[in-house]
């Protein structure tokens, strides 16, 4: 259960998501009004591309970063305990997906639609295959041997699903920075 300083940055947090969000609305909403003795832009053009790219770029780093960290190297580093069980390791690696999952979500409204479906994907495949390789190993073996089937599985594959989705999510950026200097 989180404590209360916890909630109370969770809260800081979520408010200044939404007001950020309120003032990008307002901003959208009337593109001639630029405020300050600025001129008014043409509707659609600079003022909203500086506002919004950038947060548009950070949302792509933000991503790539979070398919960095659920790959089975990261998690298994990042996780590991000396004294896991196979189960304890299980549920650790999930928890750790899901969490930085529920983290980034937000970012889905400032990226292309192919990169999140990339980002769903890698979540639920890596969930998936952890799960599939716990199940074949006893609850209470060492964690050791989770570890060690997962990661001989990845170095099988020619291209894991977070170097798949991170090449989408690069693509994604690199045709938004593309569109941006046109």
């Amino acid at each position: 259960m989180p404590s209360s300083q916890e909630l109370l940055f969770i809260l800081i947090i979520a408010g200044a998501v939404v007001l950020v969000i309120w003032t990008l609305k307002d901003t959208l909403k009337k593109p001639g009004k630029t405020g300050g003795d600025k001129p008014a832009a043409e509707p659609g053009k600079r003022p909203q591309q500086d506002v919004v790219l950038p947060l548009q770029l950070q949302a792509y780093e933000r991503l790539v970063l979070f398919v960095e960290r659920i790959s089975p190297q990261s998690l298994i580093s990042r996780v590991n305990q000396p004294g896991f069980s196979v189960l304890d390791m299980q549920i650790g690696m999930v928890s750790s997906i899901k969490s930085e999952f529920d983290h980034n979500v937000s970012q889905q409204i400032y990226v292309a639609p192919e990169a999140w479906e990339a980002v769903k994907t890698v979540k639920e495949q890596t969930i998936s295959i952890i799960n599939q390789i716990a199940l074949k190993l006893p609850p209470d073996a060492p964690s050791i041997e989770l570890n060690k089937q997962i990661l001989e599985l990845f170095m099988h594959q020619k291209e894991s699903p977070s170097d798949i989705a991170a090449e989408i999510i690069n693509a994604a950026a690199r045709q938004l920075m593309r569109q941006a200097s046109a």
